[in-house]
């Protein structure tokens, strides 16, 4: 355990926040330090002040996993941050309790700068939690409403979409993702559910689960059968959003291309706001 490099942390972090990003009320008293003060962030965790301190002196023990969890939530850590708060105390990160489900607001507003881009946001066990416009127009009228989980329509047909080319491939991708989701949030109810109903449900999706495939999120081309346009050739690029382990799916078309004329056609067609 590195006690100056946790205690130069923990300051860092602490002086980084503001009182209103946690929900505290700002008074009218001047404040000393920039950021929260060290009562405040032994209440968020739970702990003594006194104790607190001394983590943050250079003085104190080796702080245990449940106290290193309380301070990322009360420090309002991301997932990389986290992990690195562990490592720096000489402990391995326990995994996360479950994934993120929500869309952060800057990824919300990505999406509305990509009029004539087509673009979904999924979380780590491909439930679909944010879309724009086109998206809607391309992939099919249940995305993200009754449809909501990209893994239960590849495996089990719930949900409508316009089918493409390569679903042999996109198993694969599928099941690599949800296995490393597994690893990583062993304890997430929605997650195990989500497992079990596809190992009850679809042969394919056993078989490919006991294959144990790996794949990194990358570039990928693919033939759409969209039913009032026709075949659309698509590319589809990855980003990553990883202190929420989502990932951003961009679907354009090649420049100059009978695809990308549709795609325009459909972008200027569908002028409602991403929905989340």
């Amino acid at each position: 355990m590195t006690r100056q490099e946790l205690a130069h942390y923990l300051r860092d972090r602490r002086a980084s926040l503001r009182p209103h990003e946690i929900g505290l009320t700002e008074t009218g008293t001047a404040r000393r330090t920039p950021g929260l003060r060290r009562e405040e962030v032994a209440e968020l965790a739970h702990m003594s002040v006194d104790y607190y301190t001394r983590l943050e002196q250079a003085r104190g023990p080796r702080p245990s996993a449940r106290i290193l969890d309380a301070l990322a939530q009360a420090l309002r850590l991301t997932l990389a941050e986290r992990s690195h708060l562990f490592r720096l105390a000489g402990s391995s990160p326990p995994p996360g309790i479950s994934a993120m489900r929500r869309i952060r607001p800057h990824v919300a507003r990505m999406l509305e700068r990509l009029p004539e881009t087509g673009a979904i946001v999924t979380d780590a066990a491909y439930g679909v939690v944010a879309w724009n416009p086109l998206a809607q127009a391309l992939l099919g009228g249940d995305l993200g409403g009754g449809m909501t989980n990209l893994a239960r329509h590849r495996f089990l047909g719930q949900g409508r979409m316009h089918e493409s080319s390569n679903a042999e491939e996109s198993g694969h991708i599928v099941v690599a993702r949800l296995r490393r989701a597994a690893d990583r949030y062993p304890h997430d109810p929605l997650l195990t559910a989500l497992l079990a109903e596809l190992h009850a449900g679809s042969e394919e999706f056993r078989q490919i689960w006991a294959t144990r495939p790996v794949h990194a999120p990358g570039h990928r081309t693919k033939t759409l059968d969209h039913p009032e346009t026709g075949p659309l050739r698509l590319n589809c690029d990855v980003l990553l959003v990883p202190e929420d382990d989502q990932e951003v799916v961009l679907i354009t078309a090649d420049q100059g291309s009978p695809t990308a004329r549709i795609l325009h056609r459909l972008a200027t067609s569908s002028p409602r706001p991403p929905r989340s």
